[in-house]
């Protein structure tokens, strides 16, 4: 079985990823989820995205993941729900023991993280909504053709809808139960199939 950190999205440690932690779990997989805003959730993006500024952005969330990370064992799988893909994406590329990488409605070019090349070993999925806001398809493309490059194994999967948390029952706005079940499927067997799975 394979030992998980999690990263939540800019909305904090919600009700949502603690329940995808659970499903994960109870295929009998160990998952750490960090709260790298220690404490702090939220039920709309922009006051999410205004704390994110006030304590200092994406690097100060990359920081954190790190020593996070850093308290935790090396042969992780490391995923990431949005916002919480970015550290995932660089610690998988970065850190020694890498297993694999699961991106959550998130996918940002490897230079934008100072990456050169993708390592081989760490096979990828990714999952979003094909009308998602917050998808770019440059970027995606872009993190797609290295990863590719590299000979590592690349999964990816649309869903319909516009949902950006699709997975979280808890913003009704977003979720879509059928498109959920699927990708923890999905997510499930890309673990069977990495690491000690």
């Amino acid at each position: 079985m394979s030992e998980i950190v999690l990263f939540h999205s800019v909305l904090g440690l919600r009700a949502g990823v603690l329940d995808a932690a659970d499903r994960l779990r109870a295929a009998g997989h160990t998952v750490h989820t960090p709260d790298y805003f220690d404490g702090r959730t939220y039920d709309e993006y922009p006051p999410a995205f205004e704390f994110l500024d006030e304590i200092g952005g994406i690097p100060d969330v990359i920081a954190r993941c790190t020593a996070a990370a850093g308290r935790l064992p090396q042969d992780l799988v490391y995923a990431g729900f949005s916002l919480g893909g970015v550290p995932a994406e660089l610690l998988a590329a970065t850190r020694a023991g890498a297993q694999g990488l699961i991106l959550l409605h998130t996918a940002v070019p490897l230079d934008a993280l100072g990456v050169q090349a993708w390592p081989a070993s760490v096979p990828v999925q990714v999952h979003f909504a094909t009308g998602d806001p917050y998808r770019d398809k440059a970027e995606l493309d872009s993190f797609e053709a290295a990863v590719r490059a590299s000979g590592a194994r690349y999964e990816q999967f649309d869903y319909p809808g516009n949902g950006h948390l699709f997975t979280d029952r808890t913003l009704p706005d977003e979720f879509d139960g059928q498109s959920a079940g699927l990708l923890f499927s999905r997510v499930l067997a890309f673990l069977d199939q990495t690491g000690q799975g």
